[in-house]
Order: structure tokens, then C-alpha cells, then sequence
């Protein structure tokens, strides 16, 4: 099992929008096959190009921006600043996502908001959900997972993100609340899920296009001075590539 701990995700109000500067943000999630592209003025979406193939978005990226700043009359260099999601998920398609990514801010000098897959699917839930725990099939027998709960518009980490045993991660939870799933785990592991939380597990029906929420964390970080320079963009893999075990 690897964990890894990031914090607490803080909403924005109406007066974050009013007290700083305006932000468009063109936020990208490529982490799974149901990759996403979206245009933010601050919370407002602009634009979003949402794809749901067998075939991987990756190919598609390219064009699903360029279809989107064209429609919405932009160009790269209009953008304040970028959000991409950096995993866990896809190891190609993280790497993809993130050079693209880097290209733009390299080309245009603006910084960029690293932001967690699974956290960008916890805020597919918010406000409604108290209790929300994200899972992504990760294969071999394993899950990326994390357990956030909203409080008072924020979104706390209970248990840290990382790579568990399905058996391992379901243990922790607690087994008295009612808690919400959302992810591609949710839909893999449903079954056992029912024999750990019975009438307690709730299954998000909500798509599971997250680069408007991957646009919204990116600009909370964007806008407290949390934005990165292209170079010290990181993937979070959460565990080893297969080449990397093999190696």
C-alpha cells in the first residue's frame, strides 16, 4: 500500500471571485479514458468537450482544445493559467496530459495547478455529499482510493490518497455512516461493497468527466499563489509502472 497525504480543498465563495484577479483556466484530465477538456472564467465553464470511447482520449486532446478555444473565439495565449489532472489513473495517459500541458505554459510563460483525480471526483459530489470516498480500478488486484468528507465547504482528506488492496482500503471505512462512491472502482467492486456497507453504500450515478472540477481546484490554487512552473510539474502514479517493477 502507498499513501500520500494533500490536504484540504477549500471551496470558493463569492467572495474569492470578488477579492482577486479573473482567471481563465483551461483545465485537462487524460488519467482515463473518459478524458475531459474544459474552459473556466472562474467558476463559470465556458466550454467543455467531454469524450467516452474504448479508444483512449489521448489521440484526442489536441484537437478537443483547439475545438474549444476556436468556439469560444480564444487562443492559448489568452489563458491566465492551466489545471491538469496528474493522477492517479492511466500511467500513458498521465504522461500525455502532462506534456501537453507543459508545452502550453512553456510557450505561453503561465503557471500551472497540479490537481488529484481523486480529488477532482470527490467534488463531483459537493455539497450534497457528506461523506465521499473516490476509487479508481488501478488492475492487479488493487485500487487508488481516498476517503474526503465535506465540512463547512471543504473537502478534508479522512484517508490519504494511495495504491491498497481492495480488502485493506473497504476495512478502514467506517461501516455506521453512509458513504458515497463515485469512480470507475465503485462499478468493479459494487458487489463486495454491498457485503462491507449493506443500505450504507450509496453509488453515484454523476459522469465521470471531471476536468470542470479538475478547472475548479486548479483556479482555488491558482488564485492563493499554488500554481507551478511547467518544469516542477510531478505525475502521481501512486505506485510503480510495470516497466519499473520489471526493471
Amino acid at each position: 500500500m502507498r499513501s500520500i497525504g494533500w490536504g484540504t480543498f477549500i471551496i470558493m465563495g463569492k467572495n474569492d471571485t470578488e477579492n482577486n484577479k479573473e482567471w481563465l483556466v483551461l483545465a485537462v484530465d487524460t488519467t482515463t479514458p473518459t478524458g475531459s477538456v474544459a474552459l473556466l472564467r472562474n467558476t463559470e465553464l465556458i466550454a467543455e468537450f467531454n469524450q467516452d470511447s474504448s479508444t483512449t482520449f489521448s489521440e484526442r486532446l489536441l484537437p478537443a482544445v483547439q475545438f474549444i478555444l476556436k468556439s469560444s473565439g480564444m487562443v492559448i495565449k489568452d489563458i491566465d493559467g492551466f489545471a491538469v489532472a496528474v493522477g492517479p489513473g492511466s500511467f500513458t495517459g498521465i504522461r500525455i496530459g502532462l506534456s501537453t500541458i507543459k508545452s502550453f505554459a512553456y510557450a505561453s510563460g503561465k503557471p500551472v495547478a497540479p490537481v488529484s483525480t481523486l480529488m477532482a471526483l470527490a467534488m463531483k459530489l459537493l455539497p450534497s455529499c457528506r461523506l465521499i470516498c473516490t476509487l479508481i480500478d488501478a488492475k492487479k488486484k488493487e485500487i487508488y482510493a481516498a476517503l474526503f468528507e465535506s465540512r463547512r465547504g471543504r473537502l478534508e482528506e479522512i484517508i490519504p490518497q494511495g495504491a491498497y488492496s481492495p480488502d485493506m482500503f473497504f476495512s478502514r471505512l467506517p461501516t455506521h455512516r453512509i458513504i458515497h462512491f463515485i469512480g470507475s472502482g465503485k462499478d468493479v467492486f459494487r458487489t463486495t461493497l454491498r457485503d462491507y456497507f449493506g443500505d450504507k453504500a450509496r453509488f453515484s450515478k454523476r459522469s465521470p468527466h471531471i476536468a470542470f472540477e479538475v478547472g475548479l481546484i486548479g483556479i482555488d490554487l491558482l488564485k492563493n499563489k499554488k500554481g507551478k512552473e511547467f518544469q516542477e510539474i510531478e505525475p502521481l502514479y501512486l505506485r510503480k509502472s510495470q516497466a519499473e517493477e520489471k526493471h
